[in-house]
């Protein structure tokens, strides 16, 4: 991919994972306290969490959610049935990619986990 603009700096991370946790509403604000946190980025605004749980198909339903930060943002996605979380950190402020992996991983109890850096 060519990079169309070399004067911005971007961070993305991709970070996939089987959950073994009850996430609800409330989790996901955590989940983002704890991120957050952890990862010294600052919050530009309130989380956005929109549950789908009891709505449409069972395989689709889930958490959707984006927290929008001074430094970018963080998207996150999860299916309940299939107990899978997706979720994307872009920043343009460098961050520890270790440490955000260490913190989804810990929070979400991920029984496997795939990430890529882009």
């Amino acid at each position: 991919m060519k990079d169309l603009a070399p004067d911005i700096y971007r961070q993305r991370l991709l970070i996939e994972g089987l959950y073994d946790i009850d996430v609800q509403v409330d989790t996901v604000h955590e989940f983002f306290t704890a991120l957050l946190d952890g990862l010294g980025a600052n919050a530009a605004g309130e989380a956005i969490v929109n549950s789908s749980l009891g709505q449409g198909k069972p395989e689709n339903q889930g958490i959707e959610a984006f927290i929008p930060l001074i430094e970018s943002g963080v998207a996150l996605y999860t299916w309940e049935s299939s107990r899978f979380v997706s979720l994307i950190i872009y920043t343009c402020k460098a961050f520890d990619e270790a440490k955000a992996l260490a913190i989804v991983a810990d929070f979400f109890q991920l029984s496997q986990m795939e990430s890529k850096s882009f």
